[in-house]
């Protein structure tokens, strides 16, 4: 969440960021709010302290009393236990409505960041150009014909938005996840295998609950009283692992990365440039992860932004990187850029990784903090996260991007060793 002293210090600079993402009116109604609730805090607690201190000083009074001899004027105890009691239920109830509040704010875009929706995003960089192809077969038609999907059975185990990748498809899929370990670990970044099955307070540390609390998958209170649901990308998973803990500065930037697949609700594309694996409700991701000292979030970004391009030019694909408007992005980050590769045969290009800076919104949700060698004081860390890559895109975008005329598909250099082959050829 955002950093209630700036926005009592600056309330003008929040409120002009926020309107890159939401309606200026929605703004102040919120501030408005947050600042009432955080004035009512501050009054309880001065008002509290102050009753505190009022019964310190008559327990003082009374024992001095006793000493000298003096029998004492007692008040009524209990019904000073009781406005004590009052007073700190209604802090109770004050706070939690203003963690409600600030929870629903999203992060502030950074400077560069423009207002606006996709419309507003903007290419950066280019790499490679559209393959020359002279007959364009689409990954589903490809997928069938080379017996790499089984999507009616798919469908069949756990309905619309499922798939099973058979044979050599399976194989590329794997070869691709594995690769992937490979290149992260060549990169010093630490491997992470964790449980699926998340507690709701790692959603809330993430900045995904309460907004998108209905687009993962929840098992029922009854099983999970304590709430859990399945991640809907380890990004989840690696930032609540390190809830409520202070790093060591030395070891930052700490990195990580994890291998899941990934649970989402979201509907199953049926538009033509969604089909097959594009969209569906579990899929194949690894996610690339670093906690960074402040001063160090700007050469993390742009390290994670290089490595997660690099496998894509190393698969040979040609990609675009944009950099997302601030309607466009998660609510949880400051800023986004989405590598997106070529899918010839929609003419559009689909995000396989999108890069991000949370700045210390999340790490303050989480209670991840680092303190100076030899402070006292703890200071928030930065988040940053990638994908790298989510293999549901890729896969079509290999098969489209190197068909060949006979109707197989070359595999990518890198991947040849794993899968044994140079080529997928057509099995009907």
């Amino acid at each position: 969440m955002l950093d209630m002293e700036l926005i009592r210090k600056d309330r003008e600079a929040v409120a002009t960021a926020l309107a890159k993402r939401l309606d200026p009116a929605e703004v102040t109604r919120a501030l408005d709010e947050i600042q009432r609730l955080d004035q009512e805090r501050r009054a309880l607690i001065s008002e509290i302290d102050a009753e505190r201190q009022r019964r310190k000083a008559e327990a003082r009074a009374y024992a001095q009393a006793k000493r000298a001899g003096v029998e004492p004027q007692v008040t009524a105890p209990e019904a000073e236990r009781k406005q004590l009691a009052e007073l700190e239920s209604q802090l109770d109830e004050v706070q939690a409505r203003l963690r409600r509040a600030m929870s629903e704010l999203p992060n502030l875009p950074a400077d560069d960041v423009v207002a606006g929706g996709k419309e507003a995003n903007r290419v950066v960089k280019t790499f490679g150009t559209p393959p020359a192809i002279e007959k364009v077969r689409d990954h589903v038609e490809l997928s069938r014909s080379l017996g790499l999907v089984d999507y009616e059975r798919g469908v069949k185990l756990g309905g619309s938005g499922f798939w099973i990748y058979t044979g050599l498809g399976a194989r590329l899929e794997w070869a691709l996840i594995n690769w992937f370990v490979d290149q992260h670990l060549a990169a010093g970044y630490e491997f992470l295998l964790p449980p699926h099955l998340l507690l709701d307070s790692a959603g809330y540390a993430a900045g995904q609950f309460p907004k998108f609390y209905d687009d993962v998958y929840h098992l029922d209170r009854e099983s999970a009283p304590r709430g859990q649901f399945l991640l809907p990308t380890s990004e989840t998973a690696i930032l609540g692992a390190y809830q409520d803990e202070i790093l060591e500065t030395g070891k930052l930037p700490l990195r990580a990365f994890a291998y899941t697949p990934c649970y989402r609700r979201e509907s199953a594309g049926s538009h033509s440039d969604e089909r097959g694996t594009v969209r569906g409700h579990q899929f194949n991701k690894v996610e690339i992860f670093q906690f960074a000292l402040p001063e160090q979030a700007d050469a993390a970004l742009e390290e994670m932004l290089t490595h997660a391009e690099s496998l894509v030019e190393r698969l040979g694909l040609h990609y675009r990187r944009s950099l997302l408007a601030a309607g466009d992005a998660s609510a949880s980050m400051r800023k986004t850029l989405d590598i997106e590769v070529w899918m010839p045969s929609t003419g559009k290009y689909k995000e396989v990784s999108s890069v991000s800076w949370a700045g210390d919104y999340q790490a303050r949700r989480a209670a991840i903090r680092y303190r100076e060698p030899g402070g006292k004081q703890t200071r928030f860390v930065h988040t940053l996260n990638g994908s790298a890559l989510a293999t549901s895109r890729l896969f079509p975008a290999i098969l489209e991007q190197f068909q060949q005329p006979d109707g197989s598909v070359l595999i990518p250099d890198v991947l040849r060793d794993r899968m044994g082959t140079d080529r997928l050829t057509p099995t009907r």
